[in-house]
């Protein structure tokens, strides 16, 4: 993919760069307005729209801009960006409606706000950038669809864990082997974290408590791997996944040899060396093929372990904007049909009448299950959960289903829930990789 450095490039002679809307400064979209003024000048942070604005206004400081220009509509902005100026704004909809920016990122990191965000940018004819694996993995199959009829990219980052296992799953389609596990190296994992228990470790990062949860908990993984999940195509061998604990990710060909199913399975490495990253396993029966391998020093089949000691989304997310904006190729867009899903499953003892405190909580964390089962079983999915009331008692590592909650009224992403479940009985979806 190293080839955007010089798409990029041409962009920069030709005094013409992409223009970029980033909906949401907080800190990962702080991070990436950073990265993108300080480093990418074939890119253009044109805008940033944030509910607070003060935090839109610093994000450009952090990043060298010492003089914004507050918008309020859509001329004002195409008037900034005609100045060279830099924009900043409280409503998202000033972003989406102009017409001049190219690419927008959104980067709020909810599910109903960022949905909204990422279906109106997507209607008005915008490719969007998502740094929101939990939005991604609750709705992106159908907003892939509406991206599609919109004839614009819908992407996760690069970056990412699903991103730099995407990246790994094409490179090792095109040196002939195919891939059949695929995955992220996972360093914690515990199912019973909660934001008391991951207090100080958010204060000292700088991070909040809610969030630091979902990446022990599992949830985060989950989300992630769903996203990897409808990208690839590849399935779930069980639910909640194999997730082995292994010393290093050499030992992960033994350990799925036996484990394989039909169309590859996304799974996740738990303390397994070098624990950040993400891994792919290929396979190939090509005699002559395996003999290389095995003078390269990469075992000896017929499966070979591939994999990145890190992932770098905010760094690397200048490169999924270029992909999408010069090449309209995506780094992690679902191929068709939902594959797999994130569900609820109780933390807790859970009683009627408490609402949901949604991800990185208290009352749930996700496990992974293949879509089609999730469905036919009614589960809740952990991306709908918050603020959801439940109707009668749950008990503790139990998967909370529809029927035992009341969802809340007039969400988008419950319609947009409806609509992607309708999916699986569709013939009109696009396959990627099939």
């Amino acid at each position: 993919m190293i080839i955007v450095d010089s798409a990029l490039a041409e962009r920069v002679r030709a005094d013409n760069p992409v223009r970029v809307g980033v909906v949401g400064a907080g800190f990962s979209g702080a991070h990436i307005v950073h990265q993108i003024i300080t480093a990418v000048p074939g890119l253009r942070v044109v805008a940033v729209a944030n509910r607070t604005l003060a935090h839109a206004e610093a994000a450009y400081h952090r990043a060298g801009v010492e003089w914004t220009r507050c918008v309020t509509d859509p001329t004002a902005l195409q008037r900034s960006i005609f100045a060279r100026e830099y924009a900043v704004t409280e409503d998202p909809a000033v972003v989406w409606n102009c017409r001049d920016i190219d690419v927008v990122i959104e980067a709020t990191g909810t599910i109903e706000y960022g949905a909204r965000v990422a279906l109106e940018s997507i209607r008005h004819g915008k490719h969007v950038v998502l740094v929101n694996a939990e939005m991604d993995a609750t709705v992106g199959p159908i907003l892939r669809q509406y991206a599609d009829r919109a004839g614009v990219v819908f992407t996760d980052t690069d970056g990412d864990e699903p991103g730099v296992a995407m990246n790994m799953l094409r490179f090792v389609r095109s040196i002939g082997l195919e891939p059949v596990v695929a995955g992220n190296l996972k360093g914690l994992y515990d199912r019973y974290r909660n934001p008391t228990t991951q207090a100080d470790f958010a204060r000292r990062n700088n991070q909040k408590a809610e969030a630091m949860t979902s990446f022990a908990d599992g949830t985060k993984l989950s989300m992630e791997l769903a996203v990897l999940a409808n990208a690839s195509g590849f399935g779930v061998a069980r639910r909640g996944m194999y997730g082995p604990g292994l010393d290093d990710v050499y030992a992960a060909p033994a350990y799925y040899a036996d484990k394989l199913i039909d169309g590859g399975m996304v799974d996740f490495l738990c303390g397994a060396r070098p624990a950040n990253g993400a891994f792919v396993l290929g396979r190939t029966d090509d005699p002559v093929r395996a003999d290389y391998l095995r003078y390269l020093k990469m075992g000896d089949g017929p499966l070979y372990a591939f994999y990145t000691p890190f992932h770098l989304p905010h760094l690397e997310v200048p490169n999924t904007v270029a992909r999408a904006a010069l090449m309209g190729d995506a780094a992690v867009t679902p191929q068709g049909r939902p594959v797999a899903d994130a569900v609820a499953v109780a933390k807790r003892d859970l009683r009627a009448g408490e609402t949901l405190d949604g991800i990185g909580g208290y009352c749930c964390y996700a496990l992974l299950e293949n879509y089609a089962d999730a469905r036919s079983e009614n589960l809740l999915p952990m991306g709908v959960s918050a603020d959801c009331v439940l109707g009668r008692d749950v008990a503790k590592d139990t998967a909370l289903t529809y029927a035992d909650i009341e969802l809340p009224d007039e969400r988008l992403c419950d319609r947009l829930r409806t609509e992607q479940d309708a999916l699986l009985r569709s013939k009109s979806t696009v396959a990627m990789f099939a």
